[in-house]
């Protein structure tokens, strides 16, 4: 079977989930950015998980998502929102078929392809590899940051683990 996390930077590794930026995002950078949760252990989807990872993961997206959003500013891309997506639409016709992973999208209100205010629009890579050749990935220094900034929100009390119920 395939590394279904292979062609990624570590952003952040928990307990049960990695955070990992795509060296090939769906989004650039410039537009808002790209980063993917994903289960340890391969699950088809979100219906597999158990009560426990269900809620760290929704943390994990929570916590990730603030970040992202802090460091991008800081970093100069004006993101205005964020998208959440559990996609899969691409591997449904693979031996291996889809897998549980969720996908945050950075929306930059300055963004030029996916317009600030519309839905993104991914066409498959088999089928239009070109309009994602030039997309940037998150740079080292955002990677950094951005996980600085998730070990720093999770020691917030608002994040505690009995807060959260884990």
């Amino acid at each position: 079977m395939k590394n279904i996390t292979s062609h990624h930077s570590m952003i952040y590794e928990s307990k049960n989930f990695n955070v990992k930026a795509p060296d090939n995002p769906h989004v650039d950078r410039d537009d808002g950015g790209h980063i993917v949760i994903f289960p340890k252990e391969r699950l088809i989807d979100r219906q597999e998980l158990s009560p426990k990872h269900a809620t760290e993961l929704m943390r994990l997206t929570v916590v990730v998502g603030q970040a992202m959003t802090k460091i991008m500013k800081d970093h100069g891309v004006d993101i205005g929102r964020l998208n959440y997506q559990d996609n899969g639409n691409w591997s449904v016709f693979k031996p291996e078929g889809p897998y549980l992973h969720i996908h945050i999208y950075g929306r930059a209100k300055r963004a030029k392809t996916h317009k600030y205010g519309q839905a993104c629009h991914f066409p498959h890579r088999d089928d239009k590899p070109e309009f994602y050749e030039n997309f940037k990935p998150l740079n080292k220094e955002d990677i950094k940051d951005i996980r600085a900034e998730i070990e720093k929100l999770l020691k917030e009390d608002k994040y505690s683990n009995s807060n959260w119920g884990l």
